[in-house]
């Protein structure tokens, strides 16, 4: 379990960088929205990377840092090396959106591109920052990025007041966010719920906390590119999202796609895939039970392309 003092800790180190994002209330339903996509790097991925960098000595940064990312992360940690003036050099995979391995290195990383998909990518980065001495980065399986990713839910409580009976949905992908998010809430507020949402092409983490086998996932190519791919080995986020989560659900892509044109046509806002995973499962119970809802739209770097077919094929509310 990651203490509430190390998450309360990282929002103040983190507090000079991140902007601390709107949450709003759909007039329509019990349903409130965390914005993430307006996030300085526009993704929550900038608080964990931020978080583990600005928390280590100057002799380890100065040795450069190594990530795998699906570009999200990458950006969050290339954003921090330049705070502290740090080489990174980022691994991602060859079909990663081309709008978020450019925004990598705009930012200043040395982008690697690995055949195969997320979990290639990572074995090659871990395999790189062991071979270099670089500091490992994980998008996920790190105290310090879990700490950093709670801070997300530190806002929600915060802003919601005396609630004490609601329900906060959140997208999964290697845990990170689910494990800290999990944290914060059981330290504050026992009596929320927190479930956990995945996209059915890329079903690791899901399977991990149904007590399947992992290795039995067929992975898919997915709108949520930024869940997809498996999760390292013994990852600390395996034990703790079975802990900290109360349920953990998945989406198919109609309901991603929808759930972006939904969130353009209604609210106004551009979001990607992987944040549109959690609004798509929340749209599918009926929110009038169990007090208030809310969901962490986690980013926005979706290529707007690909955002405007999408919108075009559902003009309307999706919902």
């Amino acid at each position: 379990m990651v203490r509430l003092e190390a998450i309360r800790e990282a929002a103040e180190r983190i507090r000079p960088y991140c902007v601390r994002t709107p949450l709003t209330h759909d007039d329509e339903s019990p349903l409130w929205l965390k914005w993430e996509n307006q996030q300085s790097t526009g993704s929550f991925k900038l608080r964990g990377a931020l978080n583990k960098v600005l928390g280590q000595s100057a002799e380890a940064r100065a040795r450069g840092l190594v990530a795998a990312s699906a570009g999200n992360h990458g950006q969050g940690v290339a954003f921090a090396a330049r705070i502290v003036a740090a080489p990174v050099r980022v691994f991602t995979y060859s079909h990663a959106v081309p709008e978020k391995v450019a925004a990598m290195r705009a930012l200043g990383a040395e982008v690697v591109m690995v055949a195969g998909g997320y979990g290639e990518a990572e074995a090659a980065a871990i395999e790189d920052a062991r071979a270099s001495g670089r500091l490992w980065v994980s998008p996920y399986n790190d105290d310090w990025v879990i700490a950093g990713q709670g801070t997300l839910a530190l806002e929600v409580v915060e802003a919601m007041g005396q609630v004490q009976h609601a329900t906060i949905w959140v997208p999964a992908g290697g845990g990170g966010l689910a494990a800290g998010t999990g944290c914060a809430v059981r330290a504050l507020r026992p009596g929320w719920r927190v479930v956990a949402a995945q996209s059915e092409a890329s079903a690791f983490l899901h399977a991990h906390f149904h007590r399947q086998e992992m290795s039995r996932v067929v992975e898919r190519v997915s709108l949520a590119d930024g869940l997809a791919g498996p999760v390292e080995p013994g990852s600390q986020t395996l034990d703790l999202v079975r802990e900290v989560v109360d349920e953990f659900v998945l989406v198919d892509e109609e309901s991603i796609a929808r759930a972006i044109a939904d969130a353009w046509w209604r609210y106004g806002e551009r979001i990607e895939g992987s944040a549109a995973v959690p609004l798509a499962a929340a749209r599918q119970v009926d929110l009038t039970l169990g007090g208030e809802h809310i969901v962490l739209i986690s980013g926005g770097n979706i290529s707007p392309g690909v955002h405007a077919d999408l919108c075009q094929r559902w003009p309307r509310r999706a919902a």
